[in-house]
């Protein structure tokens, strides 16, 4: 069973235990960014610009990766799967708050809303645990360099990426069973320009301190272990590196290799604790964080990557050479 159909299934569930007195909500308003015309002009061009450069960089890295005979180690097919997510990540938001710019009254249906609130957090957390797949991966290239293409090889990688896939999977069903559930009565304004569950819970007509409990420990309390645990571990590769090796170039390139994760890691899980890992209570920062979690983080990851690593930048030069400007070298 896809998707798709596991999340009609318990919309329709859902249905079915709503109790008769209550009028179901069928579709959510989003307040948006702005309400001011110039102000909802402005943001338009410049998220159309962040969205424009997200999928080019990012399918630009995933060609690069594919093409390019020299990028066939374990990190770079990682790389060429995070950069896939990112892009499925940034489409899940920005097309529709594009439009909505637009659009007096900006409207989404009550199973759009889920659906958009399941694959935000299906990709989300499939990111986060090929983040620490990623790292594991740094372990094994630093601390085990003998044995790292016999460790790391292509069939460990492959079930790494899909067990990364399937964990993000088995957390998105469980905010999705959780919201469904809820009976929404009246109230159907969301204070944010897209599905959140955060957005979503605060206006459920039931007293939702269970389900808000058991989101805060399988969203926010998985961020921050998985959080501390990666920057422990980056701390330690960076700490053997500069112990046991010299200032040769493969160092070099093994520490900016560690410290371009570290960055992602930092822009990754500080938004994601931010929203998750405390009370759903409505902040100020909220809308920033969030238009820095959704949108802003996607489009890093290709720059972060692209400037401190050489390699790719060097495959990058030679492709958009030979595919794009047609030069052979």
């Amino acid at each position: 069973m896809d998707a798709h159909c596991i999340v009609a299934t318990l919309f329709l569930k859902s249905e079915e235990m709503e109790p008769a007195n209550y009028t179901r909500v069928t579709e959510f308003v989003l307040t948006g960014l702005s309400q001011t015309r110039e102000v909802q002009l402005v943001l338009f061009v410049i998220f159309l610009s962040f969205y424009l450069f997200i999928l080019p960089g990012n399918i630009l890295i995933i060609c690069t990766i594919r093409l390019d005979p020299h990028l066939t180690s374990p990190m770079y097919f990682l790389l060429a799967n995070l950069a896939f997510l990112d892009i499925w990540y940034s489409s899940i938001t920005a097309p529709k708050m594009l439009i909505d710019f637009f659009v007096e009254r900006k409207r989404i249906s009550f199973g759009g809303c889920i659906a958009q609130l399941f694959f935000l957090h299906f990709v989300g957390a499939s990111e986060m645990f090929l983040l620490t797949v990623m790292a594991f991966d740094r372990y094994a290239a630093i601390c085990r360099p003998l044995h790292y293409a016999t460790i790391m090889n292509r069939r460990l990688c492959s079930i790494l990426v899909v067990l990364s896939w399937l964990g993000g999977f088995i957390h998105s069903i469980i905010q999705v069973a959780l919201i469904v559930r809820l009976p929404f009565c009246g109230p159907n304004e969301l204070d944010s320009y897209f599905c959140d569950i955060t957005q979503v819970i605060r206006i459920a007509c039931a007293n939702t301190f269970p389900e808000e409990l058991v989101m805060i420990f399988s969203s926010g309390l998985i961020s921050v272990v998985c959080f501390i645990a990666l920057l422990m571990s980056y701390a330690f590769l960076l700490a053997m590196l500069k112990k046991h090796s010299g200032s040769d170039e493969s160092t070099s390139r093994a520490m900016s290799t560690c410290y371009s994760h570290i960055t992602i890691v930092v822009f990754m899980f500080g938004p994601s604790i931010y929203i998750y890992a405390r009370p759903f209570d409505s902040f100020s920062l909220d809308k920033v964080v969030s238009v820095f979690h959704t949108v802003i983080f996607p489009l890093l990851n290709p720059i972060i990557y692209t400037l401190r690593n050489k390699e790719v930048k060097t495959a990058m030069r030679k492709l958009v050479n030979r595919y794009i400007l047609c030069k052979e070298k």
